[in-house]
């Protein structure tokens, strides 16, 4: 699954005023997605990493690259999110001019509107209005499971977004 995927889910997400058309859209990405996608799509949609802190702020992300000019350039969720986890792990002497080049190489490939969805969810500024009551909604009709055994695993797990 691609990043411009999420994003313009995210971004129509943003713009739709009901609450039944944001669970819609996002059960739709979520049965588009691949098994081992749709952990990382349910984090990122509820905006949050699955690495929760990665040492990512706005300082980092005031000096990254252009967007990639072409369209087709985008970015693999797959990809985007074991970036992120290196990250979020680099630590030591020279970590943080590791980090700025791992999110550099990362942007630089990003489009525009991957760009803007990276910058919110890394920023905690991802305000779409999928909370974790839309989310679970969303989850159980992608699965085609009533929605409150859905809540009521979230509950026993501890968190929506576990795998």
């Amino acid at each position: 699954m691609r990043l411009s995927d999420l994003a313009d889910t995210s971004t129509a997400v943003t713009e739709a005023s009901a609450r039944t058309a944001k669970i819609a859209l996002l059960a739709d990405l979520l049965r588009a997605a691949g098994p081992d996608e749709v952990p990382i799509a349910v984090h990122y949609l509820s905006g949050e990493l699955p690495q929760r802190q990665i040492g990512v702020g706005w300082a980092t992300l005031r000096e990254l690259p252009a967007p990639a000019a072409d369209p087709l350039s985008g970015l693999e969720l797959a990809e985007v999110d074991r970036i992120l986890a290196e990250v979020g792990t680099t630590v030591g002497t020279g970590s943080q001019a590791r980090r700025r080049a791992l999110l550099a190489g990362l942007f630089a490939r990003a489009t525009a509107g991957e760009q803007a969805f990276l910058r919110g969810l890394l920023t905690g500024e991802l305000r779409q209005g999928a909370l974790d009551g839309v989310m679970a909604d969303a989850v159980a009709k992608a699965a085609q499971v009533p929605a409150a055994e859905v809540r009521r695993a979230a509950m026993l797990g501890g968190d929506l977004r576990s795998e």
